[in-house]
């Protein structure tokens, strides 16, 4: 396939798999398309593990890593605050609340031993998660690297980010759920931007792919666009190619993969679930994020019951009792099981089968030839 995005990485399938996953990313990158490992989760010493694995993995192939700086969060304007500010700002209703899902749901407590799942332990001076001085030693670290392309998740990447990305030959992305955020984008530098719509799992906003990409296509004019959301077979990578994308970017579709680390309990949920068994939801992150419905955001979702905090506070807030749920829920029947969720986008309904990394690739590539034929078959000369 020639588009301006294989053209710009070299690549001969314009399909970029977002994963946390290292196998994921490698195996993408290695079938043609562009592995984009999200590092949001990553320690510094992990992501460095991660990345000389897939380098060693993938040679001189291209792949990326996506980090998440919200362009405004806690204290931004001061120059951010830490993690003791974000733990002395959540209410005792909060924490009284959380402590109360856990218990109706019989959820044991962590070993004392366990602090090795805890994203977000540390000591009170740490930067708090989700701000640019938490996400500037993986950036170190990512361009320590051969990473490809380096994509922001939330908002327009700061302007350092931008500048050192380019000043390393390193392509920047970012994404975005309106055409107002695209511009911005396209104005602070970028290289590419991602058009996500609502049916994407993770953070995303209201507007659908269908209606966003050619909004977003038509308002930034050269810039090469990849859409996303509810994105996992070739008909819907025609459809969005159809729209003006010279791209994808998919997410979701790589949870039930193989490789992927997806907890075993939420992937056998994930492979039975319907297109319509998930919910944008505060319930994770403080920002709307599409997920898997469960008891969890049944709970966070009940307006008699008190409300999700703002990030960083509500990741911060869950911390110890995602990782609890996650360690129970291998007991089938507890209510850890109940309340097992992760995000996940609306092409869910098509995840039943977990199959190679690979061969979702080649079968999206086939799909997406048979849907273009097809089309062709329409016309009349």
């Amino acid at each position: 396939m020639k588009t301006d995005i294989t053209e710009m990485f070299g690549v001969e399938f314009p399909i970029f798999a977002f994963s946390h996953c290292r196998d994921v990313v490698a195996a993408v990158t290695k079938a043609g398309g562009v592995g984009v490992l999200g590092a949001v989760a990553h320690s510094p010493e992990a992501l460095e593990i991660d990345l000389e694995w897939i380098e060693a993995e993938v040679g001189d192939k291209p792949f990326g890593v996506d980090l998440i700086v919200p362009a405004k969060y806690l204290g931004s304007d001061e120059g951010g605050v830490d993690m003791g500010h974000v733990r002395n700002m959540i209410p005792a209703e909060h924490r009284a609340y959380v402590d109360d899902i856990l218990d109706r749901y019989g959820v044991p407590p962590l070993p004392a031993d366990d602090e090795s799942s805890r994203q977000f332990g540390g000591s009170d001076d740490m930067a708090a998660p989700f701000s640019a001085d938490s996400q500037e030693p993986n950036l170190d670290i990512a361009l320590a690297h051969k990473s490809a392309l380096i994509v922001n998740a939330l908002g327009p990447p700061p302007k350092h980010m931008i500048e050192r990305c380019k000043e390393q030959g390193r392509k920047v992305g970012a994404l975005a759920g309106k055409a107002q955020h695209a511009e911005r984008h396209v104005n602070a530098g970028v290289d590419f931007i991602i058009a996500q719509g609502s049916e994407a799992g993770g953070h995303t906003g209201e507007i659908g792919t269908m209606v966003l990409i050619p909004e977003i296509v038509d308002a930034v004019g050269n810039t090469p666009v990849l859409g996303a959301g509810g994105i996992g077979r070739g008909r819907q990578m025609a459809a969005a190619m159809a729209l003006g994308a010279q791209g994808v970017w998919c997410g979701s579709v790589w949870l039930t993969t193989e490789e992927a680390e997806t907890h075993p309990v939420v992937k056998e949920k994930f492979l039975k679930a319907t297109s319509s068994d998930t919910i944008r939801s505060r319930s994770r992150t403080g920002k709307h994020a599409r997920q898997l419905k469960s008891a969890w955001t049944q709970e966070w979702d009940d307006p008699e019951t008190p409300m999700p905090l703002g990030m960083p506070a509500q990741p911060v807030l869950i911390d110890e009792a995602i990782n609890r749920i996650n360690r129970a829920a291998y007991t089938k029947g507890s209510g850890a099981e109940q309340l097992a969720n992760y995000f996940v986008g609306q092409i869910v309904g098509n995840m039943n089968e977990s199959k190679p990394a690979t061969r979702v690739v080649f079968e999206m590539v086939e799909e997406f030839i048979d849907a273009t034929e097809y089309l062709k078959s329409q016309l009349e000369f």
